[in-house]
């Protein structure tokens, strides 16, 4: 019930964006001889425009990897998605993220694995896999957020508000000081340009408030299907990669914000304390320091929960999410399942030569930038 509600508010998100561009062409077009209809137009155009359906692109700034530039990675992800029963990865983007996530790009909705190197590399084989299924299969086309018709209505309201979002630039600050120079023009002009800019956000007031609702209302119609399709995405992520490389993976997501602070502490380190020169030289150790230090914070969780109590922790014990502790306990109920597709060792090595050059590329990226902590 709630999917199908979820469609016809869809469907009325991508109506109201033909009757706006509509409205706008007929306003222009048909009022041209006038001077009010036009300008309504242009504002009504504007919109539209605000509200388009995007076609997804491939972020320019990531490393970007093709099936000729690394046979081995997407052998290995071919395997996984047919295992999974899903469409095939076109491109590999990488992201300084601890996360994988699908993304659709160009007219085709062409499919993108972001592989954050963070949570491939602090990762062991299997659990790589486990995270390259989850995505695959949380993101397949019967998921109803990923889908077309619900998901390109998601994006548009999304990027509108990105678009129509609150200019707190717009105003300005003036305080009245009669000793500089023409500071009764000076304070005037501030009045009036903070009039126009109060005006115009009373404007976009009621679009932002009606594209934030029903963003809200899409997201809260879709969510058990998404809860459905999540659950479903773990049993075949257990099925393709092991019930205990699948529940591993979903554990170590608690480690994110501590490799990400990590990641951090070591860009400015390489940035502030290598010799002038040295920082290029740092660039292939950066990420073992990196695994090194995600092995060391699992050896200290494990050790941790070991000696927490006598008996065994209960699977979902320290996941505050319930859907999450949910998941953990399913997954925790049928340890038994086997590996699909698992990582030798000459897989492994051939993987790791392919990933050297966008490793090295996605360093440089965050001595640039910078590292956010997660």
């Amino acid at each position: 019930m709630s999917t199908a509600a979820a469609y016809a508010v869809a469907g009325l998100v991508h109506l109201v964006t033909v009757a706006l561009f509509t409205g706008s062409l007929l306003l222009i077009v048909v009022g041209f001889h006038t001077v009010t209809q036009p300008m309504i137009g242009f504002v009504v155009l504007a919109l539209a425009l605000a509200v388009r359906p995007r076609v997804g692109r491939l972020d320019p700034d990531l490393p970007t990897l093709r099936p000729s530039d690394a046979p081995a990675l997407f052998r290995l992800l071919d395997e996984v998605a047919d295992a999974s029963g899903v469409r095939h990865i076109d491109t590999v983007q990488f992201s300084p993220a601890f996360s994988v996530t699908v993304t659709r790009y160009g007219i085709r909705r062409r499919r993108c694995l972001v592989l954050g190197l963070p949570l491939w590399v602090a990762s062991p084989p299997q659990q790589r896999v486990a995270a390259v299924a989850q995505a695959l299969n949380r993101s397949a086309p019967y998921d109803v957020r990923s889908g077309a018709f619900v998901g390109m209505a998601l994006e548009s309201l999304t990027a509108g508000l990105r678009t129509l979002r609150a200019n707190g630039n717009a105003r300005i600050e003036w305080t009245n000081d009669p000793t500089a120079w023409r500071a009764g023009d000076v304070a005037a002009g501030a009045r009036r340009i903070n009039a126009r800019a109060r005006s115009s956000e009373w404007l976009l007031w009621i679009p932002r408030t009606a594209m934030t609702a029903t963003a809200r209302l899409l997201l809260r119609l879709t969510l058990p299907a998404t809860r459905n399709r999540q659950l479903e995405a773990d049993d075949t992520t257990a099925r393709t990669a092991s019930s205990k490389a699948a529940l591993a993976a979903l554990d170590d997501q608690h480690l994110a914000r501590a490799i990400g602070m990590e990641m951090h502490r070591l860009v400015i380190e390489t940035k502030t304390l290598s010799r002038r020169g040295s920082a290029a030289a740092s660039l292939p150790d950066f990420w073992e320091r990196v695994a090194r230090h995600a092995a060391v914070l699992r050896a200290n969780r494990d050790s941790d929960r070991a000696a927490g109590a006598g008996a065994p922790a209960p699977a979902s014990e320290g996941v505050g999410d319930p859907f999450d502790a949910l998941r953990v306990t399913r997954l925790a109920d049928h340890p038994g399942r086997p590996a699909a597709v698992s990582l030798d060792e000459a897989g492994l090595s051939r993987i790791a030569d392919e990933l050297r050059s966008p490793a090295e590329a996605l360093v440089a990226m965050m001595l640039r930038d910078g590292a956010a902590p997660a």
